[in-house]
């Protein structure tokens, strides 16, 4: 029976992959370790938290003695490992606060790891999730691959950088069994509102002014949050030793066309005149060293392993949506802080 650790498991990407390998590996032990900051949320899970291969622990992974009683403890077979600051305008405000838990806390995590898994790691795997903002920037043409070389431009991305090549050096130093996959944007039900999309569902619903940064001309590709999960399921099961995959969700799009598209679901779903939510875009002065356009080329993924995306953009975005608007107690929760009293209401008797 495998046990396995699943860090940052009640944040955005993290609560889908959590719930995934609970439903459907119940001989696996699922521990979900996370922080509980401002993104981690166990109201995310609330549909598989008494599930009996399900476990939760709260901690930190800079917490280097924490770790490693936790190895000692629980003593896992693998790792997959979400656990991230992951806003690229925190990072320009705190960049040591990313330093610390994206490159500090994998180094704490793959020591714990190394200590434990001494004579057998050919039976154990560190699974670590990156981004394509590692790769930098790209112009009008070309797409990120497994070989392009990296190039971040954000505090944000030059930590999740350097995380990734720790996994490599322990991986090439010491034998470990690892591997790493690099996504796109992701899009989703449970996403915190600080990022593009639940951001301007929300203020649009709000009929609040939806910030756009510059004119709106950087692109990215967005990856839905539940394709994101297979394609991690299929990895972390079928990928070689010292792989890495890209992940990317073949949409590339222009914020500001991005935006507009979501104006037009919501004038609809919200029965409002055609045009009337696109009079809220407000455009904000620009990110600083902000990358004009991201894509992934994925054809290793669906070569190798045989994933491609489940559903077009658009119908993802239209289930995104659906979700928010089906979900608004929980989006008053998280905008409020309020969601934070979930942990204490249900576990502090555990």
């Amino acid at each position: 029976m495998k046990k396995i650790i699943i860090t940052g498991g009640a944040g955005f990407i993290g609560s889908h992959v959590v719930r995934r390998f609970v439903r459907n590996y119940p001989e696996y032990t699922i521990i979900n370790l996370d922080k509980l900051t401002y993104a981690g949320n166990l109201a995310n899970l609330k549909d598989i938290e008494d599930a009996p291969n399900y476990k939760f622990v709260k901690g930190d992974i800079v917490d280097i003695d924490f770790i490693n009683q936790l190895f000692e403890t629980e003593q896992p077979d693998a790792i997959i490992h979400l656990a991230a600051e992951s806003h690229v305008d925190r990072s320009i405000t705190n960049p040591l606060e990313f330093v610390m838990t994206n490159v500090v806390g994998t180094v704490n995590l793959l020591n714990a790891a190394r200590n434990n898994w001494k004579g057998k790691y050919d039976k154990t795997r560190f699974y670590h999730v990156s981004t394509d903002e590692v790769y930098g920037t790209l112009g009008e043409d070309g797409m990120f691959t497994e070989t392009t070389a990296y190039d971040p431009h954000s505090p944000y991305s030059a930590s999740k950088a350097s995380s990734d090549h720790f996994v490599r050096a322990y991986q090439d130093t010491y034998g470990m069994d690892t591997v790493i996959s690099n996504c796109s944007n992701n899009y989703g039900s449970y996403h915190f509102p600080e990022k593009l999309i639940p951001l301007a569902i929300h203020n649009i619903q709000q009929n609040k002014p939806v910030p756009v940064y510059g004119k709106g001309e950087n692109i990215r590709d967005w990856l839905w949050v539940e394709d994101h999960a297979r394609a991690i399921d299929l990895i972390f099961h079928k990928a070689k030793s010292g792989s890495t995959y890209n992940i990317g969700g073949h949409n590339e799009w222009k914020n500001i066309d991005l935006i507009k598209l979501l104006c037009t679901i919501l004038d609809q779903k919200l029965n409002r005149p055609a045009g009337e939510s696109a009079k809220l875009i407000t455009f904000v002065t620009d990110r600083a060293g902000h990358d004009l356009r991201y894509a992934i080329d994925a054809t290793k993924l669906k070569t190798e392993l045989g994933w491609v995306p489940s559903i077009t953009f658009e119908e993802g975005l239209e289930k995104t949506v659906d979700w928010y608007l089906a979900n608004e107690a929980w989006l008053n929760d998280v905008t409020s802080g309020h969601y934070q009293d979930y942990y204490k209401e249900q576990y502090s008797n555990r």
